[in-house]
């Protein structure tokens, strides 16, 4: 199976896919090539092609003809009535290679408008959104004359998510993409507790929903988080922050530019242990910590994810750098 990870972390992968038992026999600029075997629920893959096939070119046309008669091969048996992905990704730092994959990209949307034009009309470029498995085409250029291609992959739910003028900070986007792994948003007229509220990315994304938020931080809020009719700005240390006697959340958020064991003991362990919100989006900073270990560590029984917490889905978001992002719900 072929990884797709964020370029600069594929070291970071090559590790996770080890201690899962998957040896990588091959990797490349945000990428990795490894054994079969279950990778659900991993943190740094965001799309991994199942049972790929391996294909080589030096033209545009010789690639797409190769692609085409796969995927045609692979329908023998199969009806298809409903959109379906036809994704191509590359490898954003090689120059002209984007140029390529899109070249090869019509010729081949054009091969199958000729064979089969009612399932080419069905193709869209997006990936089904949140995690799991898919089916469709998937199509990964290593290189100008090397690609990768599989009918079915697992999805972590990572994606690039839209930008708000408004929004006061790039956070924004990552609480926005972190909606998608959980499969659930905030509603008109629930409640968040933002924790490191400032400058107010999370708080603005959950108010725009219409959910009420407290943002607490001692920093100012910026942009559309300044000033909101939902958003109460709470100028008080996030870490001794606690809500009113008999109050529940509906959600934790907290991204504090904090040590992650910090975090994790002074805030991850009191707020779900006393059972004070109902679902969570917590980021928890690895840049001075190594990754690996506290993957294992929040995933370990005695940790507070671990007790009190459930479907817990951790992350390296497409918009995170060096962090993870936790999703769940209490318990």
């Amino acid at each position: 199976m072929l990884s797709l990870c964020q370029h600069g972390y594929e070291a970071f992968l090559e590790r996770e896919l080890a201690g899962a038992g998957l040896a990588v026999s091959e990797k490349g600029p945000g990428w990795a090539l490894a054994a079969e075997g279950e990778i659900a629920n991993l943190a740094f893959p965001q799309v991994t092609l199942l049972a790929p096939r391996e294909f080589r070119g030096e033209s545009v046309n010789e690639v797409a003809r190769q692609l085409a008669d796969f995927f045609l091969e692979s329908l023998r048996g199969e009806r298809i009535d409903s959109a379906w992905s036809c994704f191509f990704a590359t490898v954003p730092e090689v120059v002209g290679l984007g140029r390529r994959a899109s070249g090869v990209e019509k010729a081949f949307e054009e091969l199958l408008r000729k064979k089969l034009n009612r399932v080419a009309k069905l193709a869209t470029p997006d990936l089904p959104r949140g995690p799991g498995r898919a089916r469709g085409l998937f199509v990964f250029f290593a290189d100008f004359g090397r690609v990768f291609a599989a009918r079915e992959a697992v999805l972590g739910g990572q994606r690039r998510m839209a930008d708000d003028d408004a929004a006061p900070s790039r956070s924004y986007l990552k609480v926005e993409e972190a909606y998608l792994v959980l499969g659930r948003e905030p509603q008109p007229g629930e409640t968040v507790v933002d924790l490191g509220a400032a400058p107010g990315g999370w708080s603005y994304s959950a108010a725009k929903r219409g959910a009420k938020v407290i943002a607490v931080d001692n920093g100012p809020l910026k942009g559309g988080a300044l000033g909101h009719p939902l958003i109460a700005h709470r100028m008080e240390d996030a870490f001794k922050f606690r809500p009113a006697e008999g109050e529940v959340f509906d959600w934790l958020f907290c991204d504090l530019v904090e040590e992650p064991h910090h975090v994790v003991q002074n805030i991850v362990a009191p707020w779900l242990a006393g059972g004070w919100c109902r679902r969570f989006v917590i980021n928890l900073k690895f840049g001075h910590v190594d990754p690996l270990a506290l993957l294992r560590e929040v995933g370990a029984a005695g940790s507070p994810f671990a007790r009190h917490a459930t479907n817990l889905r951790i992350r390296h978001l497409y918009h995170d750098r060096e962090e993870f992002t936790l999703v769940g719900e209490r318990a």
